[in-house]
């Protein structure tokens, strides 16, 4: 046999300390390099300032190395022993284990810097691309949108982890009823997740997309749109139709109107009561019994609503504010019949979804403040604790813009009834 020795084996003949036990090595202050024995090349270092950690010197080729294990106390010795005759066991079979490490550092940074959660690379989307869109409004459009459908579902998912599935959450529960917002979102997403895999924070193909895809899963909105007869006016043409509306005559009418700007049911109109209207609080308040939820609910009423209602006749023997002709409740039916005698197709309950897809794709208000206003039941249990709160103040200031934005604000036409105006 010969008596030639590999350097790891000079290495261990050079290096036989005492081994030492868990003990002695918590009573090592001196600063230097303690072999600790047990592993050839283990040593505790300890630092003039006092600090305490495991160094493993090896051979790793031609050279000598210093290979950092951890601190102490926090690697016990059992630990150190155990990393060091793994990192030992590497060498022998020809793994540099220091380069290995070096290379799932620089690799676990490399996917950190790809890592983009999708409400953040939307914000950075419309960063890189706001000074090219023509308006101020088209931003906020970008943005309304996606805080209100999309982040909910994806803001905090990682933008590579978008899947169909998650898409498919997003525009499936609103694409039959909000069709024309829908679309738009969707494109929205796809442009952002196109964005993300151009920058390396995603591969594959875009779930977001619409032909040879989403095509295949959803029904073409052109179709959509004739099956569905636009039930909803759509939000951007609710100024001209309200002017019509309003030099309609007939309680009928002014229900319509009423309902319109405080976003109501139409029950909850039909039924209102003189005795819920507070005209020097401006609130309209509706008690749990005439609610869907079955919970008390406080109306803002614009400065329009209020002149509107202060300029209807009382009508005598009853205390509903839109009585019909011959007493009791107005039918449903009456408000349909305003919109039918001005050829608009949409039903009384849609301007409820003309006015959410206002507030989302035009102004800045939070998701739960235009449901607040909307009396919405909220499943989300983030957006079910603002129900401590009715958000008033800002419920305020929204329906007022949203009397501006009907174009009502300042205007000189009030209809005023008669006692025998019909329905």
């Amino acid at each position: 046999m010969g008596k030639a020795m590999d350097s790891e084996g000079q290495e261990a003949m050079a290096q036989k300390p005492k081994e030492l036990g868990a003990l002695a090595v918590s009573r090592l202050s001196k600063p230097g390099l303690h072999f600790v024995g047990g592993v050839s090349g283990l040593a505790l270092q300890v630092a003039p300032a006092g600090s305490r950690s495991w160094v493993l010197r090896a051979t790793v080729g031609s050279k000598r190395r210093d290979m950092g294990l951890g601190g102490y106390p926090d690697v016990t010795l059992a630990g150190a022993k155990e990393a060091a005759r793994m990192a030992r066991d590497k060498i022998r079979n020809g793994v540099d284990p220091i380069a290995e490490r070096t290379a799932a550092r620089s690799a676990l940074l490399s996917a950190h810097g790809k890592s983009m959660n999708f409400e953040a690379a939307a914000l950075a989307y419309i960063a890189a691309h706001e000074s090219g869109w023509r308006n101020a409004k088209h931003i906020q459009q970008w943005r309304n949108s996606l805080e209100g459908y999309a982040y909910p579902v994806i803001g905090k998912l990682l933008v590579r982890d978008v899947d169909l599935t998650h898409v498919m959450k997003i525009l499936e529960p609103m694409w039959e009823t909000k069709t024309e917002t829908a679309t738009r979102l969707r494109g929205r997403i796809e442009q952002v997740l196109d964005w993300a895999t151009v920058r390396g924070y995603r591969d594959g193909l875009n779930p977001a997309r619409w032909r040879g895809h989403l095509d295949k899963l959803l029904t073409a909105p052109n179709k959509l749109a004739k099956v569905k007869h636009h039930q909803a006016l759509p939000w951007a043409a609710i100024g001209g139709f309200m002017a019509k509306l309003r030099q309609g005559e007939g309680m009928g009418a002014r229900a319509l109107e009423f309902a319109i700007l405080t976003a109501a049911r139409s029950g909850e109109v039909r039924g209102a009561t003189w005795d819920e209207i507070d005209l020097e609080a401006a609130e309209w308040n509706i008690p749990a019994e005439r609610m869907k939820a079955n919970k008390a609910h406080r109306v803002p009423l614009s400065s329009v609503a209020l002149a509107m209602l202060k300029a209807l006749p009382r009508i005598a023997n009853t205390n509903l504010v839109f009585p019909a002709p011959r007493g009791g409740l107005l039918s449903d039916m009456t408000l349909t019949a305003v919109l039918r005698r001005m050829k608009v197709e949409a039903v009384p309950h849609g301007f409820r979804s003309t006015f959410r897809d206002w507030v989302a794709e035009t102004t800045s208000y939070p998701n739960h403040v235009a449901e607040m206003a909307l009396a919405h039941t909220i499943g989300n249990k983030v957006e079910a604790a603002y129900r401590r709160d009715d958000l008033f103040p800002k419920r305020v200031v929204m329906m007022e813009e949203w009397a501006g934005f009907c174009g009502l604000i300042n205007s000189a036409t009030v209809v005023a009834l008669k006692r025998s105006a019909s329905a």
